[in-house]
């Protein structure tokens, strides 16, 4: 696979793979996964703080580190990406809104940015 169509297809596939993930907890479809995840302290947030900043560094990586501002393009998508889920939350019977994901959610996508300029 040359490197054009892993800067397209590895983004691409964790991005279906997240919203299979957000389709089961939206509809309530809790699995094995979500159930071990429920019993490790913190597991929900260290999950999102983990999904979200691989996101945020497989997207910056399919779109080459470009910048927004004095923020990585990809990391500002999926930023928003998880900002607008959360808040969806609101109209899902099965859902509530976290804060404490969303703020999850940011530090697993700063703690990527920082870790590519270093």
């Amino acid at each position: 696979m040359n490197t054009l169509h892993q800067r397209i297809f590895f983004p691409f596939s964790f991005f279906i793979f997240i919203s299979y993930i957000i389709f089961l907890a939206d509809t309530a479809d809790y699995n094995f996964a979500f159930s071990v995840v429920g019993k490790v302290p913190y597991g929900d947030k260290i999950s999102h703080a983990v999904l979200y900043g691989v996101m945020a560094g497989l997207l910056n990586y399919g779109l080459a580190f470009r910048k927004f501002y004095i923020l990585q393009l990809g990391s500002f998508i999926v930023f928003t990406f998880a900002l607008l889920e959360e808040f969806s939350q609101y109209y899902i019977p099965s859902r509530t809104f976290d804060l404490y994901d969303l703020l999850a959610d940011f530090i697993g996508v700063v703690l990527v940015s920082i870790w590519r300029k270093i």
